[in-house]
């Protein structure tokens, strides 16, 4: 993953693609902050590909929530700008998943955790994110679950 962040943003650099080029920078930003976050004891190994597909799901939230904002505000080129900002994020994660493929997935993990009642939602959401991560909207997930169990 970080590989693929590391060309993808020289090729942005000789495309001389200031947009994306910004955008890819503001990526590798947020994983060193949090590569320095996790360091133990002098341990440099960096976080691992499902915490950086974490991070790039919370970039994504932060810009819909700052577009939307922004529209509120009636400053629409912002709003263009974090949106803009939210498609080049959106390239390295995965297919995000259509809302039956998560009704099925949550159904699935309901199944499997054993899950029988609202109390059991934080554990259906933890196997949710661990094996889903960059691939659902955990607001919507968590909608299906609270259906299913309440």
């Amino acid at each position: 993953m970080r590989e693929r962040i590391t060309n993808e943003l020289k090729d942005a650099m000789r495309a001389k693609d200031a947009p994306r080029l910004s955008t890819i920078r503001l990526i590798q930003a947020a994983i060193k902050d949090r590569d320095i976050a996790a360091r133990t004891d002098g341990v440099d190994q960096g976080v691992p590909d499902d915490e950086i597909l974490a991070i790039l799901a919370k970039m994504i939230k932060q810009r819909h929530e700052s577009a939307k904002t922004y529209e509120e505000a009636g400053r629409l080129e912002l709003a263009e700008k974090e949106r803009a900002e939210i498609l080049v994020i959106e390239e390295f994660l995965p297919r995000q998943l259509a809302d039956d493929e998560v009704e099925a997935a949550v159904r699935e993990v309901v199944a499997k955790t054993g899950a029988h009642s609202i109390r059991d939602m934080g554990r259906v959401m933890a196997a949710l994110k661990e094996r889903y991560a960059g691939q659902m909207d955990f607001g919507k997930a968590g909608s299906a679950v609270k259906r299913l169990l309440g």
